[in-house]
């Protein structure tokens, strides 16, 4: 079967990752720590918009070969010594199925702030645009950066097409 231009970009599949690094030398360090531990530091990431297409199905965790231009729906957070950071996603299908939404929280944020700040945005999102959704799901990483270091959470939606 030939894959038109419109198709060829169109993600079939998504999986969640997420993790956490600290650095005594940079906040960039410690953000490819995270990417290190989340298994997707060796890819070339594109930031995309918080929504999944039709059909879209969720799978396990992926590896992704080397240099792979990766769509990605990222929240990320990088501390310094003592601050409590926290990143996270929600996402849900639209009650019929058509498309699916995603929302990212980021920041300086406890696990219960991180919930509640996570479930406001996706309602909101469908609020917009006037459906329900169902089933929410929720992952996220929260982190009190050591002393001397650095520290960064990452959360990921990794779309494979």
């Amino acid at each position: 079967m030939r894959r038109t231009r419109a198709t060829a970009l169109m993600p079939r599949e998504f999986f969640l990752t997420s993790g956490r690094g600290t650095s005594p030398t940079s906040p960039m360090n410690a953000f490819d720590k995270a990417l290190m531990e989340a298994g997707i530091a060796n890819c070339n990431l594109l930031l995309v918009s918080s929504i999944i297409p039709p059909k879209c199905r969720e799978r396990r965790w992926k590896k992704l070969d080397v240099g792979t231009i990766t769509p990605v729906v990222m929240a990320k957070a990088i501390g310094g010594p003592g601050e409590t950071i926290g990143a996270g996603l929600a996402w849900a299908w639209e009650e019929g199925g058509r498309m699916g939404l995603v929302a990212e929280v980021e920041g300086h944020y406890d696990r219960r702030a991180l919930i509640s700040a996570l479930d406001a945005r996706i309602k909101e999102m469908a609020e917009t645009r006037n459906f329900k959704i169902k089933d929410v799901k929720r992952r996220f990483e929260v982190m009190k950066v050591p002393q001397g270091v650095f520290g960064c959470v990452v959360v990921a939606m990794v779309f494979v097409l």
